[in-house]
C-alpha cells in the first residue's frame, strides 16, 4: 500500500476513534457519572468539542431536530467509511 494512502487511512481511523471517545465522554457527563467541574474533564471535553465540532456542526444543522437524540456522530462515521472505501478503491487503481 502506498504510504499517503497508508496516512489518509489511518487519520480516518484516528477520527472515527475521536468520535466514539466524545461521545462515551457526553454519556458519562450526561448522565452524571464524571463531572465537569474537575479540570482533567473540562479539559479532555473541551479537546474533543473542539476536534468534532467542525464535522458535526453542519450535519447537526442539516439534520432535523429529533429532540434529545442526537445521530450526529453515526452520520459522520458512515460518511468517514465511505471516503476510506472511496479511497481504497480508486487507491488501489492508482498503485
Amino acid at each position: 500500500m502506498h504510504p499517503i494512502l497508508w496516512l489518509i487511512l489511518t487519520i480516518l481511523d484516528i477520527y472515527v476513534w475521536i468520535l466514539i471517545a466524545a461521545v462515551i465522554l457526553s454519556w458519562l457527563v450526561a448522565f452524571n457519572i464524571i463531572n465537569r467541574q474537575n479540570d482533567i474533564v473540562r479539559q479532555v471535553t473541551y479537546a474533543l468539542y473542539r476536534l468534532t465540532e467542525p464535522v458535526l456542526g453542519p450535519i447537526r444543522r442539516f439534520l432535523p431536530d429529533l429532540g434529545g437524540l442526537d445521530i450526529s456522530p453515526v452520520i459522520a462515521i458512515i460518511v468517514i467509511y465511505f471516503i476510506r472505501y472511496v479511497v481504497v478503491y480508486y487507491g488501489s487503481q492508482l498503485v
